[in-house]
């Protein structure tokens, strides 16, 4: 986890101030994972460089013949132990990495429909393993820096980035109400799958807005549901399985809140309701994902009787 290149983009870009969060001391105090364990996975990756890379619907690092068979298979090993890999797909060495999300198909339905991002500094907020940072850099940014909290994700990243030339993307074992803000240095500040999960939603919209310069854009995904302004449903325990689901909103909410919060231009720009096709259990996320967490006698709602997973794709910007 080589942070030195990132502190160049720091000084660059205004953004010194998040220097602090990739000392050994912040590191070592992560919480949500065994930092120690998956650096020494990192530790144990061969030293392979990619003849190639593509950054397009599947990430696709080097080709099969950078290594040979043997390392290949130790590298199979390798990359098992992350398992689970939840965003994707990858491809390293001609190893297909079939993740459970297929993150290319929600990245089809909004890439065209988002502002432009060539030469832009994007913030990634819920990266995860840094599928969308690296479609990001496809889209032309300049500088991409993605933030998690989970360190098993980020290992993710820094096992793919292991092998690669050093592009200008680094992923942060952080959450975004551990930034130091305001910041407000990025032109676009992506939030996918983050919102629903905060038990106060309008916080996490405030502190977006906080990392976006004057003008910047607000990419903003959430699981919604119908209903007219103002409504929200609240699970009383679980929704579609998953324990840390605080609000759902109606679209028409969702776009309140932004209101609220005093973003400007709000637009939806894509409606989806999830499918078993996007979202499903794969060889390397063998546990239970969405097809476990809906009804078996009516596809329309959740196992709790709750409506079944959609998401909505907003886009805003701070005034």
């Amino acid at each position: 986890m080589n942070f030195a290149p990132l502190l160049h983009y720091l000084e660059d870009y205004g953004l010194m101030a998040l220097a602090p969060l990739v000392e050994e001391s912040s590191l070592e105090q992560i919480k949500h994972g065994d930092f120690k364990k998956w650096r020494e996975h990192l530790s144990g990756l061969p030293a392979i460089s990619a003849s190639t890379v593509s950054y397009s619907d599947t990430i696709r690092i080097g080709l099969d013949t950078d290594c040979d068979a043997a390392t290949r298979a130790q590298l199979v090993q390798q990359l098992r132990e992350f398992i689970p890999w939840r965003k994707g797909p990858f491809n390293v060495f001609g190893i297909e990495v079939d993740s459970e999300w297929q993150c290319n198909l929600k990245w089809d339905r909004l890439q065209k429909r988002i502002g432009s991002l060539k030469g832009q500094a994007v913030l990634d907020v819920g990266c995860g393993n840094g599928y969308f940072g690296f479609r990001i850099l496809e889209a032309g940014a300049e500088l991409v820096i993605g933030i998690d909290p989970h360190i098993h994700y980020v290992a993710q990243f820094w096992a793919l980035k292991h092998f690669l030339p050093d592009p200008p993307i680094f992923v942060l074992p952080v959450a975004l109400e551990g930034l130091p803000l305001p910041l407000e240095k990025f032109d676009t500040v992506f939030s996918m799958g983050v919102l629903y999960h905060r038990s106060s939603p309008i916080d996490h919209l405030m502190q977006l807005k906080q990392c976006l310069k004057p003008g910047g854009q607000l990419v903003l995904e959430t699981l919604y549901v119908d209903g007219l302004e103002g409504y929200s449903l609240t699970p009383a325990a679980r929704y579609a399985r998953m324990p840390n689901v605080w609000f759902v909103p109606s679209i028409a909410t969702a776009l309140q809140w932004l209101q609220r919060c005093n973003f400007v231009e709000a637009e939806v720009i894509d409606q989806s309701r999830t499918t078993l096709h996007e979202q499903r259990q794969t060889p390397w996320m063998p546990f239970e994902s969405l097809g476990d967490a809906l009804d078996s006698s009516d596809q329309e709602k959740t196992i709790e009787g709750l409506p079944a997973p959609s998401r909505v794709v907003i886009v805003a910007r701070r005034p």
